[in-house]
C-alpha cells in the first residue's frame, strides 16, 4: 500500500504497511519455536512444573494456558494481517499519533530487559561448558568485575555481539534464522530427555520429587497454595499466559507479513497449543529424569548438560541452547524495539538503528542483572506493565472500530487519530488506572492480597479495557449528539 500525504515524522519504509507477505505457516510456526525454545523458556516451564506437584496437573495447567495464548495471539495477529502495520503504528489508532510513542517505549524497555535476560542465559550455557576445563574454571573463580565473573562477562559480550550480525539485512534475515534455529533446539531437547531417561533407567510421567523439596524450591515465587493445589494450578496457567504478554502487543510485527488469516491460524495452532504442550511435556520429563539421576532439582538446561560425562554431548547441548536463545532474542526482543524506537524518531532511526539501541540498553543493564531470581516473579512483574496497553488496544480495535481502521490516517498528522493534539486522553486515563492495579499497587504496596500480582496482567487488561470502553463510547455518544444539534 502506498500512503498518500504521509508525514515524515510518522513514516519511514520500516514502519510502512508490509508489501511483501511471504511468511507462511512454517515461518509463523517458527516464530513460536524461536520464542519458546530457549533457556529461559525451559527454565520457566521446569519451574512451573514444580508448582503442579505432578505431571497430569502440569499438562492440564499448561494446556489451558496455551489455549488462551492461542486465542489472544490470533486476535492480535488478525489485526496485523488486515492492516499490515507494526505494533507502534497500530497503537496510534487508540493512543493517538504522538501518544502511541509511550506504549511503544514501554514495549521497547521491556524488550531490553528480556534481551539482557536471554543473552545472560545463553552466555551462561557457554560458561557452564567452558568451566569443565580446569583453566577456565580457575579463571572463572579468580576474576570478577561488574558484579559477575570475568568469564561470564566475556561470554555475555560475545553472545551479545553475535546477535547484532543476524539483523544486518532486516526482517528477511530474521525469518531465515528462526526457520533454522527453532527446530534445532527441539532436536537437542529430545536428546537431553532421552539421555537422562536412559541414564535413570525409566521414562516417567510421575514425579518422585518429595513435597518438602517442592516447597523449598517454590517458597519465594509468590505463587499461592501448595504444589498441586487448585490455586497453584490456576497460578501456573496465569503465569504461562503472562510470559507471552510482550508478544501480545507486537505479534502484528510478524503477522503483517503473513499472506492471509488462514496461514496465520495454521502457524499459530502448531506453534502455540501443540508446540507449547509438547515442549512443556519434554521439560517435565527431563526435570523428573534429572532428579532421578542427580538427586537434585535442576531447572536450567545448562546445569544438566554441565553434569554430562560426555564433553561432546555437553558442548552440543550448550551450543544448541545458546543458538536457540539467540533466536528468541532476535524474534521477541530485537524486532519489537527496532520498530518501537523507529516509531518515535522515524526520520533519524530505522529498523537496524532501533535494534542497536535496544542492544546497548541491554548491555548497560547487565551489571545490575534485574532478571536474576525467581522466574515466575520476573515474568509477572515485567508482564503486568503491558496488560493495560493490550486491553486498550484490543477494545479499541474490536469493540469500538469493529476491526476497521483507516490505515492511511495512521500516517497523517491531521487525520482522525490526532485526537487531542496527537494524544488520546481517554486511552491514557484507562491505561494509567489499569497500571495502578496491575503493576504499582501489587509491586510497591501491601494494599492488595499477596496473590494479586500473579494475575496482574489479567487485571490490567480487564480494568483498562472496561474503563476505555466506557470513556470512548461516552465520548462518541456526546460527539454524535453534538453533530445532530
Amino acid at each position: 500500500m502506498t500512503i498518500q500525504g504521509a508525514s515524515p515524522d510518522l513514516y519511514n519504509e520500516d514502519l510502512a504497511p508490509a508489501k511483501v507477505r511471504n511468511w507462511g505457516p512454517f515461518s509463523i510456526f517458527n516464530v513460536w519455536t524461536s520464542d519458546v525454545h530457549s533457556l529461559w523458556g525451559y527454565y520457566l516451564a521446569a519451574s512451573l512444573f514444580l508448582f503442579c506437584g505432578g505431571f497430569v496437573n502440569f499438562i492440564i495447567a499448561i494446556g489451558i494456558g496455551s489455549l488462551i495464548i492461542y486465542a489472544l495471539m490470533n486476535m492480535v495477529g488478525y489485526a496485523g494481517v488486515k492492516t499490515g502495520v507494526p505494533y507502534p503504528v497500530l497503537a496510534r489508532a487508540s493512543f493517538g499519533i504522538w501518544g502511541a510513542n509511550i506504549p511503544a517505549l514501554v514495549r521497547a524497555v521491556v524488550a531490553c530487559f528480556w534481551y539482557g535476560a536471554q543473552t545472560a542465559a545463553a552466555s551462561g550455557a557457554i560458561v557452564a561448558l567452558l568451566i569443565r576445563t580446569q583453566w577456565f574454571a580457575d579463571f572463572n573463580a579468580s576474576t570478577h568485575f561488574l558484579g559477575h565473573t570475568g568469564l561470564e562477562v566475556i561470554c555475555f559480550v560475545v553472545i551479545w555481539g553475535l546477535q547484532l550480525l543476524i539483523i544486518q539485512n532486516g526482517m528477511e534475515t530474521v525469518r531465515r534464522f528462526q526457520d533454522w534455529a527453532g527446530p534445532a533446539v527441539w532436536v537437542m531437547m529430545l536428546i537431553l530427555a532421552i539421555y537422562l531417561c536412559v541414564k535413570s533407567g525409566r521414562f516417567a510421567f510421575t514425579s518422585d520429587i518429595p513435597m518438602d523439596v517442592l516447597l523449598d524450591k517454590t517458597k519465594d515465587a509468590g505463587v499461592p497454595g501448595t504444589p498441586g493445589s487448585w490455586t497453584s494450578l490456576f497460578a501456573v496457567a496465569a503465569i504461562w499466559v503472562t510470559y507471552f504478554s510482550a508478544l501480545y502487543l507486537n505479534f502484528c510485527d510478524f503477522a503483517r507479513y503473513a499472506p492471509d488469516k488462514a496461514s496465520l491460524r495454521k502457524g499459530n495452532i502448531w506453534g502455540l497449543p501443540i508446540n507449547l504442550i509438547l515442549f512443556s511435556l519434554v521439560a517435565g520429563v527431563t526435570t523428573i529424569a534429572a532428579f532421578d539421576v542427580y538427586g537434585e532439582v535442576l531447572l536450567h538446561p545448562d546445569q544438566i548438560s554441565a553434569k554430562f560425562d560426555s564433553w561432546f554431548l555437553a558442548a552440543l547441548a550448550a551450543l544448541t541452547f545458546a543458538v536457540a536463545t539467540l533466536g528468541i532474542n532476535v524474534v521477541a526482543n530485537f524486532v519489537s524495539p527496532a520498530f518501537d524506537f523507529s516509531n518515535v524518531f522515524p526520520r533519524q532511526i530505522d529498523f537496524k538503528k532501533g535494534g542497536y539501541i535496544a542492544a546497548v540498553i541491554a548491555l548497560l543493564l547487565y551489571p545490575f542483572a534485574p532478571w536474576e531470581g525467581s522466574a515466575a516473579s520476573f515474568v509477572n512483574i515485567i508482564g503486568a506493565t503491558m496488560g493495560p496497553i493490550f486491553g486498550v488496544m484490543m477494545v479499541d480495535y474490536y469493540l469500538i472500530r469493529k476491526g476497521e481502521v483507516d490505515v492511511e490516517a495512521l500516517y497523517r498528522e491531521d487525520g482522525e487519530f490526532r485526537f487531542q493534539g496527537g494524544w488520546h486522553v481517554n486511552a491514557f486515563i484507562a491505561a494509567g488506572i489499569g497500571a495502578i492495579f496491575s503493576s504499582i499497587l501489587p509491586n510497591f504496596t501491601n494494599w492488595l492480597p499477596s496473590w494479586w500480582g500473579v494475575y496482574g496482567w489479567f487485571f490490567g487488561v480487564a480494568i483498562a479495557g472496561i474503563i476505555y470502553y466506557v470513556l470512548r463510547t461516552a465520548a462518541l455518544g456526546a460527539g454524535a449528539r453534538t453533530a445532530k444539534a
